[in-house]
């Protein structure tokens, strides 16, 4: 992407290539030293990734634990810094492992700087990954 692409079609652009599942594409929208946190992460699952190396090795089995297949109702709200939005979105597919559904909502405050993701905090909600017939902290997937 340009690096003069807006943090909005940035994140759409990410979007699509999580659904392809090109994990690698998808790590090269990051900046070298961007850093990626889980405030709501439970116990045993990481808080922080420092580093595109560090994003790139938390993400790169997640084809084999979920099977995305839609965003849909993807709400995304620029703040009074340009390069930073709120995105509102639901990830919907399959655990790969199960079969079981795939149904999260997710609240992401994202920054970009150069065309490249430099921060993002992901508060998705780990309760619901307790839903009956899901466990989705037992993978390496979120």
């Amino acid at each position: 992407m340009p690096a003069h692409t807006s943090p909005a079609d940035l994140y759409r652009h990410s979007l699509r290539l999580l659904l392809d599942k090109d994990i690698p594409a998808w790590v090269g929208l990051w900046a070298e030293d961007g850093v990626m946190e889980f405030p709501f992460a439970p116990p045993g699952r990481p808080e922080r990734l420092d580093g595109r190396d560090a994003i790139a090795a938390y993400m790169r089995d997640y084809p084999d634990h979920i099977d995305l297949h839609d965003f849909p109702d993807v709400r995304i709200h620029q703040t009074t810094a340009p390069e930073t939005i709120v995105v509102e979105m639901r990830g919907v597919g399959r655990l790969v492992e199960t079969g079981g559904p795939f149904d999260m909502t997710y609240i992401a405050v994202v920054s970009v700087q150069d065309g490249r993701f430099t921060s993002y905090r992901d508060y998705w909600n780990p309760l619901a990954a307790h839903a009956p017939g899901r466990d989705v902290t037992r993978s390496d997937a979120r």
